[in-house]
């Protein structure tokens, strides 16, 4: 048995080890340039002060809600967070790692070493889930400043933000082994841009007519949403199980399909 399962612990010790050595790569990098994730967390306080804040003035409660009593700041405030991870984590993946995978070539340069586009995938999640982490507990130190933190489950907004980077990191992992130029870009924000609109960031589910809300809670971000604006408002059940075993399941398929579509980019 222990004949066995050795070469399996050092491959699986070995992916770890090299995905680590990526973190470290983008970390490096990172410490002189680090106030540009200031920005990451700048636009998701304009939301929430200019429609969270300004226009929760003229709303006042979120109607439709089983607690009538929520104010519309604090049902937009978890929403943003969520959009705050998943923004974090998809920028990394297809934006800056599309420079690194066509234009710089680092990744070419990475794979003349012993590291593979198995550790090179791994790494770069790894990296974007910290990176979407950190921009969200950012955001998460604005939200309680203001007061919009009524509820101690909010600090389950972290590891929740951490799955939700891993699965929208995923995610990008595999697009971006499609993108052929920046122009291609329009097509991500071609779907990310409606799903933020649409996906109950500003308003509930029951808005919309039943065979809309069945696509809707289809949509990854209004899992994410779901995954942390239940507990911060006080609500935890067996119902978070959903988002959590979606997410998941979404962000290790993705991670398997971005290792092949990596390797086989990286071996034209």
């Amino acid at each position: 048995m222990t004949v066995l399962t050795a070469p399996h612990t050092a491959v699986h010790h070995g992916r770890l080890r090299g995905a680590g050595n990526m973190v470290a790569r983008n970390l490096l990098i990172y410490r002189h340039t680090w106030y540009l994730l200031l920005a990451e967390v700048f636009e998701p306080v304009l939301y929430l002060l200019s429609i969270g804040v300004g226009i929760g003035e003229l709303v006042g409660h979120v109607p439709g809600l089983a607690d009538t009593s929520v104010a519309y700041s604090a049902f937009v405030a978890p929403a943003l967070l969520a959009t705050a991870a998943m923004n974090g984590a998809m920028n990394e993946t297809t934006f800056n790692m599309f420079a690194k995978l066509r234009l710089n070539r680092t990744y070419e340069s990475i794979r003349a070493t012993p590291m593979t586009a198995q550790h090179i995938a791994l790494g770069e999640a790894l990296w974007a889930v910290l990176r979407g982490t950190l921009i969200t507990t950012g955001f998460l130190v604005v939200v309680s400043v203001l007061g919009l933190a009524h509820s101690a489950g909010i600090l389950l907004v972290v590891p929740g933000a951490a799955l939700i980077g891993f699965a929208f990191a995923s995610v990008g992992l595999v697009v971006v082994t499609y993108l052929r130029s920046w122009q291609d870009f329009q097509f991500i924000q071609l779907a990310m841009l409606p799903m933020f609109l649409f996906a109950t960031t500003f308003y509930p589910l029951g808005v919309y007519p039943r065979w809309l809300q069945i696509v809707v809670e289809c949509l990854p971000l209004y899992q994410s949403i779901e995954l942390v604006r239940q507990p911060s408002l006080g609500h935890l059940g067996a119902g978070l199980l959903v988002p959590v075993i979606y997410l998941t399941v979404l962000g290790f398929v993705s991670l398997r399909w971005a290792m092949r579509r990596i390797d086989r980019t990286l071996t034209r």
